[in-house]
């Protein structure tokens, strides 16, 4: 349900507290005390039917007693008792409750299940049960057993530990950071992450979210939510379970590469969440993302007074990734007059162990006013010569006065006082400067604020257009999957392999199955007329690496090789797997490449994510070397090499010495295929490709394996059942006719579709784009129409027209859903010369169809006054329209579906 109703959870007016207990170490009592002791201004009352008043706090003995009607139901009564209390605060007109009781079991028939449908009656939201509670600094609210209030800050935090939730508020309270909000999630009866990135990524007191995470419980609500939220905010996880074993046994290659914790980096990646691996890492995320803005670069200039710790950060820096700031010859210069002849003269900037307050400011002036850096991490090594806490304060001074100059574009200043005293801390806390308590941790906390940077950025990126024009032919390739699933077989024999590669466009070695020694002669004699040596492999639906079985001989070059080889290897195959079917042998011509890579590149079934894609190194020994990245479909050619790039083989791709560069684009056209096919035939549960030849002349698969099997929809919403990123909705194409024989082609918009966006705009007037956006728009930036293009269809859809004669963009209607999915909001721009032609008519007609085939209850819009065309057109729709109440100039109109 996402958002809806969560700001009265999350910032009630009035709050009831059921089950609170007198007894010294009860939940209740501990919960009450945090409500009184953080001085919530709503009406509070307790309910209790066992006292009249607990710690001077007036009990009734239900809901339906209270002089006021509770906004948001805090429980800690029995497990057997929440069903009946939330019927009742429902009847009592409550918006949510947090349920704080464990015990309520799972399932269907559990008492859990039957809280949940008490609470769908009514429209309520629950966030529990078995939870630590809220705390949100912002309204006075501590509805949680913690042991402290957090401070107000802007910092969200969502976790699935409650533990956790409370040990960060403790360690927050040493280091004054704040928190807009903490909720502890439990069991996500209903309520759970992906809601709450959706609500914190839209609160403007929030400035950065993150996420303790064991599991994620709908992976596609969650990818949707967290790529929308890391669009606007860093995202900062960190997740439990990271050593867990995957899959013992796995059909295919890719199976056994695809781990589960493997699979959440690539969803997270996919995201734009920044991953962090433990606590500490996360509490140094929350140090510095609480504090600063992320830099435009990544190059850091290290100020010292000591060389060892300064050259030990830029060790670490350069190991993730940032940049040593060059100091340039005229910043050097200005530094040779503040400073002693014997400073290091580069960075790290080492003033020498005697540096006092003064030379630390003088420094520091002349690196903040550098162009030639991005940030500046301040070191300091205590001395009996200067004291820390002067240098400290002198440092405070140095910075607040240059924010103060510098207002939104000043530039990020951490810092690192070795060994410090809590004063130290604490002075440098308040002045809003992270500090961390060894080099590392300042120059990780640097770097996230990086990586967030390059997170936006990359989302926002246009992908390049796909080479060339694939369109393959998805009924066939179905039908080689539906005839193997109804002969009641769970893998793809080679033949069919073969099928469906060649509908993908995958190159692939030629061939041929034969049931026995004689069948394997007559293929390979048509290969040695043709000057090719041959290599056999068994051929078996039971045995997974034929090489373990002695089920591969290469070099054959004559029919008595053949022979003799086909009988060697089924014999072999037999005695080894008495167990397996063996179906005979399969004939290929050897592949002679001697400079090709081999790569395994594949598809594998995650039960949390759906289907991945899997690249690396291939070869036999393909599990040992475990060179692999994954990511989640679909895929653009983008997306596909920076699959790549996150491997160690991409490497050997490239050029070097008498070895030539892979065809450009040649290994990641094969993934983004891959990613395609999955689309189109979900019944695939896994694939790969080892080894995938590549060299200058492109691609060719040796050898192949397919697994097929029937699939349940796993994902709420259309699109594929097996993506939890829904794919680009290609069934919407369209070509239609408008008035007077004029035809458009209308299809779903694409990324790339950026620079025709562009064209469109330079087509339509001042006066329509006012009506439009309300305003006079005179220019649009790249992140502005990147928000327009790069869209998360599982929210929202736009469709974009074009004239058949031109190609030429000529219209976009658009709609986004509301945080419930029963509502969408729609919005439409014509080019200014092509208007009363009927476009608007039909692409208004196209987007209603789509909002109705989305199960969508209804589609609104504010259109202006003064746009009669379009009101008329509208009242044409069947749209209702009535004048806003608030804003006069603006009609709002509505269409039920």
């Amino acid at each position: 349900m996402s958002t809806y109703r969560l700001k009265n959870l999350l910032s009630p007016r009035s709050i009831a507290l059921v089950g609170a207990s007198p007894r010294h170490g009860s939940v209740g009592r501990a919960i009450l005390g945090n409500i009184r002791k953080a001085h919530f201004k709503g009406e509070f009352g307790l309910v209790n039917p066992r006292y009249a008043g607990i710690d001077g706090v007036t009990t009734v003995d239900s809901l339906g007693k209270l002089t006021f009607a509770p906004e948001l139901v805090v429980i800690t009564a029995p497990a057997t008792t929440v069903v009946g209390l939330i019927d009742e605060a429902g009847r009592r007109g409550a918006a949510g409750a947090i349920i704080i009781s464990a015990g309520l079991g799972h399932g269907a028939g559990s008492s859990a299940d039957a809280a949940e449908r008490a609470a769908q009656k009514y429209g309520m939201r629950l966030i529990g049960p078995n939870c630590l509670g809220i705390m949100m600094p912002v309204v006075n609210l501590n509805a949680s057993f913690s042991a402290h209030m957090p401070a107000m800050g802007n910092l969200a935090l969502v976790s699935q530990s409650g533990a956790i939730a409370a040990g960060m508020v403790d360690w927050a309270a040493q280091r004054a950071v704040g928190f807009s909000g903490i909720v502890s999630v439990g069991d996500q009866l209903d309520v759970d992450i992906a809601d709450l990135l959706d609500y914190f990524a839209l609160d403007p007191k929030t400035q950065a979210i993150l996420l303790y995470v064991e599991a994620i419980k709908d992976a596609r609500k969650f990818m949707s939510a967290a790529r929308a939220a890391a669009r606007i905010k860093p995202v900062v996880v960190v997740k439990s379970g990271r050593m867990a074993q995957g899959a013992k046994a796995a059909a295919t290659h890719t199976g056994a590469l695809a781990g589960s914790d493997a699979v959440y980096d690539a969803a997270f990646q996919r995201a734009g969440v920044l991953r962090v691996s433990d606590l500490r890492e996360l509490f140094d995320c929350a140090e510095t993302l609480g504090r600063l803005k992320s830099p435009p670069g990544k190059r850091l200039a290290i100020l010292t007074n000591g060389g060892g710790i300064g050259v030990l950060a830029v060790d670490r820096l350069a190991e993730l990734g940032g940049i040593p700031a060059a100091i340039a010859p005229a910043i050097r210069e200005r530094l040779n007059t503040v400073l002693p002849p014997t400073w290091s003269g580069s960075n790290p900037v080492d003033i020498i162990g005697d540096a006092d307050p003064a030379r630390y400011a003088a420094a520091l002036e002349v690196l903040l006013a550098d162009p030639g850096n991005d940030a500046i991490l301040v070191l300091n090594v205590q001395t009996a010569i200067a004291r820390a806490d002067d240098i400290a304060a002198t440092v405070t001074g140095v910075v607040q006065e240059y924010r103060r100059q510098h207002q939104g574009s000043a530039k990020p200043v951490l810092a690192v006082w070795v060994g410090a005293e809590p004063k130290v801390i604490n002075l440098l806390s308040d002045a809003g400067i992270p500090n961390y308590p060894t080099e590392d941790d300042a120059v990780r906390g640097f770097m996230h604020l990086v990586r967030h940077r390059e997170v936006v950025e990359a989302l926002a990126q246009v992908p390049p257009a796909m080479p060339g024009a694939f369109a393959p032919d998805i009924e066939a390739a179905r039908n080689v999957v539906t005839a193997a699933l109804a002969d009641g077989r769970h893998f793809l024999d080679p033949i069919e392999i073969k099928r469906l590669f060649d509908v993908y466009e995958i190159a692939m070695v030629p061939t041929f199955a034969a049931a026995d020694a004689e069948q394997a002669v007559a293929h390979a004699s048509g290969l040695f007329a043709q000057g090719a040596t041959v290599v056999l492999k068994v051929m078996s639906r039971d045995i997974v690496h034929k090489s373990d079985v002695g089920g591969v001989v290469l070099n054959l070059t004559s029919a008595d090789a053949v022979r003799a080889a086909a009988s060697d290897i089924l014999a072999r195959a037999k005695a080894l797997r008495p167990e397996a079917r063996i179906s005979g042998v399969m004939v290929q011509p050897m592949v002679l490449r001697p400079k090709a890579r081999e790569l395994i590149l594949g598809l594998a079934d995650d039960p949390t994510f759906g289907t991945v894609v899997v690249f690396g190194r291939g070869g036999t020994a393909v599990e040992i070397i475990n060179d692999k990245a994954l990511a989640l479909p679909p895929l653009d050619l983008q997306l596909a090499h920076a699959l790549i790039e996150r491997t160690r083989v991409s490497r050997l791709l490239r050029a070097y010495r008498d070895v030539p560069a892979v065809k450009e684009d040649a290994v990641a056209m094969v993934l983004v295929k891959l990613a395609q096919m999955a689309a189109d035939i979900p019944e695939i549960r896994g694939l790969d490709i080892n080894p995938l030849l590549a060299d200058e002349a492109g691609v060719l698969a040796v050898d192949a394996r397919v697994v097929v099997g029937r699939v349940e929809r796993k994902f709420a919403g259309s699109g594929p059942a097996n993506f939890a990123v829904r794919p680009y909705p290609s069934q919407w194409q369209r070509h239609i006719e408008v008035k007077d024989g004029w035809w458009v082609y209308v299809r779903p918009i694409l990324p790339e579709d950026e620079p025709l966006i562009h064209g469109l705009l330079r087509h339509v007037t001042p006066h329509d784009l006012r009506l439009r956006f309300f305003a006079l728009m005179k220019e649009f930036s790249h992140e502005f129409i990147a928000r327009l293009t790069q869209l998360d269809y599982a929210r929202a859809m736009a469709f974009v027209a074009f004239d058949e004669v031109t190609g030429e963009m000529v219209g976009v209607v658009r709609i986004h859903s509301d945080s419930i999915y029963e509502s969408a909001e729609y919005a439409i721009l014509l080019r200014s010369d092509l208007k009363g032609r009927g476009l608007g008519w039909a692409l208004m007609q196209l987007i209603i169809e789509y909002a109705k085939s989305e199960g969508l209850k209804a589609i609104s819009g504010d259109v202006l006054a003064e746009n009669t065309i379009m009101l008329a057109m509208c009242r044409s729709l069947g749209f209702e329209v009535k004048p806003d109440p608030v804003e006069h100039d603006i009609c709002d109109v509505r269409l039920k579906l």
